[in-house]
């Protein structure tokens, strides 16, 4: 699958932010992410508002992502493409 992409918190906003998502609440060192579906589902990823997050973290947000987000269209933007 290739090495997983350091990320800081930032990125991961910007790189959610690109598939409709939106900052929605932070509280303490956790922003909350969210969207609606349109078929209204309310949509929540919860992110570390961390300057580079841990890589089983990475994987745990990936794998919560995939729940919303094909994962083909996830993948490069959490890891390097061999």
């Amino acid at each position: 699958m290739g090495r997983l992409r350091p990320l800081s918190y930032r990125e991961f906003i910007s790189i959610f932010q690109s598939f409709g998502f939106s900052v929605h609440d932070q509280r303490g060192s956790h922003i909350k992410l969210r969207r609606v579906a349109p078929n209204g589902e309310i949509q929540t990823l919860l992110v570390p508002a961390h300057a580079e997050i841990d890589k089983g973290t990475l994987v745990s947000i990936f794998r919560q992502a995939c729940r919303y987000i094909n994962p083909t269209d996830l993948r490069p933007r959490f890891y390097f493409v061999d």
